[in-house]
């Protein structure tokens, strides 16, 4: 069965590839979730209440190996609901939403929490306290509990269209990426100075030949994402660089090889 939006009949189409893509390497779902799961130190959590009500509450939180851990007051409703019912899940969204919130990339880990013990209970004091610096004044009250949240389902969405989930695995395996925290300046000098290289990448290595202009939107561990405008409508692509990134000092050269092979293959080699 295919599902769709029940489009009226006049919604905007958005317009695919004509050429293939070079290189359309991307983030896992998994290190998608980690890289957002980083970036951030707030979310919302969804806990249940006494009569099985779903509750959600505005949270913050540190990372331990991957996993959140909270400190919750228990007159706190959602530390009341997490003492009696260990299941729960923490929506978290990406830290630079746009300007449509729902084109934005935000995850969901579920799974059930655990108060930690012995010394992973020092390791996670010292996580939540990293993440949340002001907790120093609360988080020793007797009232107030640290829980770690054993992540054992993962849901990423990445806009309109783009979704995918992730084992917990996977999710614990992965790890956040090293450009995206890093890349605005960069994507900034792209698209202030850079237009016709990245008009050259969408219509040579992105697939849209037919594209009028491009500018980059993101950039991560293994490529540029772009928004082209075409006659056809706007689209957004990719193009992978020719190796994974280790560290941003990577990203200028990586994005001039790329420049360099898109006007190779137009014909125009400087």
């Amino acid at each position: 069965m295919t599902l769709d939006h029940g489009d009226p009949g006049d919604a905007p189409a958005i317009p695919l590839p004509t050429a293939p893509l070079a290189n359309d390497a991307r983030p896992s779902a998994a290190e998608e979730a980690r890289t957002i799961a980083a970036a951030s130190n707030t979310g919302t959590l969804a806990s249940l209440t006494a009569d099985g009500a779903p509750w959600a509450s505005f949270i913050t939180y540190g990372l331990l190996d991957g996993a959140p851990v909270l400190s919750v007051s228990h007159l706190a409703e959602h530390g009341r609901n997490l003492a009696a019912d260990p299941r729960a899940s923490i929506a978290i969204v990406t830290p630079d939403m746009p300007a449509d919130p729902l084109a934005g990339t935000r995850i969901t880990l579920a799974g059930v929490v655990e108060r930690p013990t012995g010394a992973e209970a020092e390791a996670a004091r010292a996580a939540h306290l990293a993440a949340v610096p002001a907790a120093k004044y609360y988080i020793d009250y007797s009232d107030f509990t640290l829980w770690v949240l054993r992540v054992e389902r993962v849901r990423w969405v990445g806009g309109y269209g783009r979704m995918e989930s992730a084992t917990a695995a996977q999710y614990l395996a992965a790890r956040p990426d090293p450009i995206m925290p890093q890349a605005a300046p960069g994507i900034a000098h792209l698209n202030a100075d850079h237009a016709d290289a990245l008009l050259a990448m969408a219509t040579q290595l992105g697939g849209f030949p037919d594209a009028t202009a491009a500018s980059c939107e993101r950039a991560d561990r293994y490529g540029l994402e772009l928004r082209v405008e075409t006659p056809r409508g706007v689209a957004r692509t990719r193009v992978g660089y020719a190796e994974p990134l280790t560290e941003i000092g990577q990203l200028r050269a990586a994005t001039v090889e790329l420049t360099r092979r898109a006007r190779a293959m137009a014909g125009q080699v400087s």
